[in-house]
C-alpha cells in the first residue's frame, strides 16, 4: 500500500523538537503565538477592488479585530478613526482580497530544502542531461545520506528531447536511490538502487492507472529503464517525502514566506499525502504559517476509510487549514502524454498514431467513487486533463446526482485543461466548476501547438472564454510547485494567453481583466466553501487584504505590478516597504 506513513509521529516529533528548542514552555508560547492584529486599522486614499457581486470600486476601509468594518470613503472611515487606530495611507495604491490560491500543492515550493530544481528555462536553466546529472551530483554532495531527488525536468526543454534513464541516473549513484520528478508531477525516473527498494524488476506488472516503461533494446524488452508513470510513479513518494523533522519545518515555512511575498492569503494543498496532510494541520495549530489552506487528501489514499466513516474530512483539519474537498485523479498530465485524450496526441507517441493516454481511474470505478461520495456529502475535486477525462468525470457527476441529488455540491473539475465548448455547456447544466490550469498557455503553450495538441486544440486550452459566456463560475491556478507562485503571471495568462515564445495562444479564449482578478480571490473562494469569510472586502469578512503598487486594472503589464503588504486577518504578515 502506498503511503504507510505514520502521522502521528509528525506530531509527536514535531512537537519534541520545538519544545527542545525553546527550552523553556515561556519560549514555546512565543514560538507559537500568533501574529496579532491592530484593534483598528483604516486604509485610506487608495483603489479598494472589493471583488462584490458589483465589482464595487472604493477608496478606503476600515478593519476592526481582524474583521472588515466599513468600506466607503477616506473621509468616512477617517470618521471613524480614535487615539489606538493606525491609519495606513494608500497613497494611490490599490488594496484588494488577499490571493486565493485554487488549486496547487502547498508547501511543495519548499522542496528545494531536500531536493535539487531542475528545470528548464523560463523557470530554471538546466538545457541537457549532463547538466541535470551534474546538479544531482553536486546535490548528493550535500546531502550525504538519503535519498538523491531533483524535481522538475521537462524532457521536451532538455537538448537530447528525451527522459533521462536508470542509466543515466546510476552515473550520480549506484548506491543510494536516486529519483527525479517530472515538471508535471506526474511522471518520475529513478535508478537501480531505486528500482530495488521499490521491488520493481522485469517481472513487476503495471500496475492499475500507471505504466512502469521498458527498455524495448533489452534482452526480453521487459527491462525497466527507469521512467515510471503515474501510479506506478507514486510509490516514489512514499521515499521522497519521508522527511526527517528539520527539512519537513524547512520546507513549510520557506513555502509560507514565498506565497505571503506574491499576496497569497489561502493556499491549497491538493492531493497532499496524508504525512503532509498532518503536518499542515500540526503545524498551522501552532501558528507555524499564517496562512489559510484549503487540503484536499488523496482519495486513492485515504477514500475507503471516509466512506467506510472510519475517517472524516475534518480530522485533517487544524488551525487554519480547512479540508473542504476530497480529490481523485482522473487522469495524468498533458506534457507527460499521460492526459487522457478522445482523439490521439498531435505529434504520435512513441510512433503511435492512435494513442490518446489513459485513464488513471477506470470509468467504472470512477462512477462508483464519485458516487459513493455524494451519497455521503462528501465534496469531490476531480483531476481531469485529457477531455475523454472530463468526459468521464462529468459522467459520474451526473450519475451521482441523479442517484443522491445535492444541489450545494460545487462540483469541481481541475485543471479541465482540454475542455471541449459542449462540455463547457454541460457544466452550466450540471453546475459543475472548473478551476483552469491558464498558465499553460504561457510554459508550454508553444509545445501544445506543436507537438500535444496541434494547433486548432491548443487554441482552446483553459477556455474561459467559453466558460464565462457559459455562465459556467471558474478559477485559475497555478498547481505550484508545477510552475512558482505567481498570481499576477496567473491574471495575466488569462487576460493575454501568450506563450513563452510571443505568440498569442487562442485569442478567442481572452478575458478581462476584473473576471481574471475574480478568478483568483471571490471565485476561488467560492470553489473551496470560503467565500462567506474570504474572498472580497465585504463588511463582516475577513481581512485578507493584499496592497498591490499599481491598480491591474490598468497597469501596463500585470506581471510587474509588486505585492507591497499582505495582510491575514487584520495582520500584516509580509511588507516590502
Amino acid at each position: 500500500k502506498y503511503y504507510e506513513k505514520q502521522p502521528m509521529n509528525w506530531r509527536v516529533s514535531i512537537l519534541i523538537f520545538i519544545t527542545l528548542v525553546g527550552g523553556f514552555s515561556v519560549l514555546f508560547a512565543i514560538v507559537t503565538r500568533p501574529i496579532t492584529a491592530p484593534h483598528h486599522e483604516i486604509y485610506v486614499n487608495g483603489t479598494v477592488l472589493t471583488m462584490d457581486s458589483d465589482n464595487t470600486i472604493a477608496e478606503a476601509v476600515s478593519v476592526r479585530g481582524g474583521v472588515i468594518e466599513a468600506v466607503g470613503g477616506s473621509e468616512a472611515m477617517l470618521a471613524k478613526a480614535t487615539d489606538d487606530t493606525q491609519e495606513v495611507n494608500l497613497r494611490g495604491r490599490t488594496l484588494m482580497p488577499g490571493f486565493v490560491d485554487a488549486h496547487g500543492h502547498f508547501p511543495g515550493s519548499g522542496q528545494t530544502v531536500f531536493s535539487v530544481d531542475l528545470n528548464s528555462p523560463p523557470i530554471g536553466d538546466v538545457t541537457d542531461i549532463d547538466q541535470l546529472l551534474a546538479r544531482l551530483s553536486d546535490f548528493a554532495l550535500k546531502r550525504a545520506d538519503g535519498w538523491v531527488v531533483g524535481h522538475g525536468y521537462d524532457d521536451t526543454l532538455l537538448r537530447e528531447k528525451r527522459h533521462p534513464t536508470r542509466d543515466d541516473l546510476d552515473r550520480v549513484s549506484r548506491d543510494r536511490p536516486v529519483a527525479v520528478v517530472h515538471v508535471s508531477g506526474h511522471l518520475a525516473v529513478v535508478n537501480t538502487a531505486a528500482l530495488e527498494v521499490l521491488g520493481i524488476d522485469e517481472s513487476t506488472p503495471d500496475p492499475e492507472g500507471g505504466v512502469i516503461v521498458r527498455d524495448p533494446a533489452s534482452a526480453d524488452g521487459r527491462r525497466p529503464n527507469g521512467v515510471l508513470e503515474e501510479t506506478a510513479a507514486r510509490a516514489v513518494w512514499n521515499h521522497t517525502l519521508d522527511l526527517g523533522i528539520m527539512d519537513g519545518l524547512r520546507m513549510t515555512t520557506l513555502a509560507a514566506k514565498e506565497y505571503l511575498a506574491v499576496g497569497v492569503t489561502t493556499a491549497s494543498a491538493g492531493g497532499m499525502p496524508s504525512a503532509v496532510a498532518d503536518l499542515l494541520g500540526f503545524l498551522s495549530g501552532l501558528n507555524q504559517f499564517s496562512q489559510r489552506v484549503a487540503l484536499f487528501p488523496l482519495f486513492e489514499e485515504v477514500g475507503e476509510s471516509l466512506l467506510s466513516g472510519e475517517r472524516k474530512l475534518a480530522d485533517f483539519a487544524g488551525g487554519r487549514v480547512t479540508v473542504p474537498r476530497v480529490k481523485i485523479i482522473a487522469d495524468g498530465s498533458i506534457q507527460g502524454y499521460t492526459g487522457y485524450l478522445s482523439e490521439p496526441y498531435y505529434v504520435p507517441f512513441k510512433g503511435d498514431a492512435s494513442y490518446r493516454g489513459y485513464p488513471s481511474v477506470l470509468r467504472d470505478e470512477l462512477l462508483r467513487q464519485v458516487e459513493a461520495l455524494y451519497e455521503r456529502r462528501i465534496p469531490v475535486a476531480i483531476h481531469c486533463n485529457g477531455d475523454a477525462s472530463i468526459d468521464d468525470g462529468l459522467d459520474a457527476i451526473e450519475a451521482a446526482m441523479a442517484a443522491h441529488p445535492w444541489p450545494e455540491a460545487r462540483p469541481l473539475i481541475i485543471h479541465a485543461q482540454m475542455t471541449r465548448k459542449d462540455q463547457i455547456d454541460r457544466m452550466a447544466e450540471l453546475g459543475v466548476t472548473p478551476s483552469f490550469f491558464s498558465a499553460h498557455t504561457y510554459y508550454w503553450g508553444d509545445r501544445h501547438a506543436s507537438i500535444f495538441m496541434g494547433p486548432e486544440r491548443a487554441a482552446n486550452m483553459s477556455p474561459a472564454r467559453w466558460a464565462l459566456d457559459a455562465g459556467v463560475p471558474f478559477s485559475s491556478h497555478l498547481a505550484t510547485p508545477v510552475t512558482p507562485m505567481l498570481p499576477l503571471q496567473a491574471i495575466w495568462s488569462q487576460v493575454e494567453r501568450e506563450s513563452t515564445g510571443g505568440v498569442v495562444i487562442g485569442p478567442a479564449q481572452r478575458i478581462g481583466r476584473m473576471p481574471a482578478l475574480r478568478a483568483v480571490t471571490i471565485d476561488a473562494a467560492w470553489q473551496v466553501f470560503m467565500d462567506g469569510e474570504i474572498g472580497s472586502i465585504e463588511p463582516g469578512k475577513r481581512a485578507d487584504l493584499v496592497v498591490l503598487s499599481e491598480n491591474p486594472l490598468t497597469a501596463d503589464d500585470i506581471r510587474d505590478i509588486k505585492v507591497d503588504r499582505t495582510v491575514i486577518d487584520g495582520a500584516t504578515v509580509y511588507a516590502r516597504l
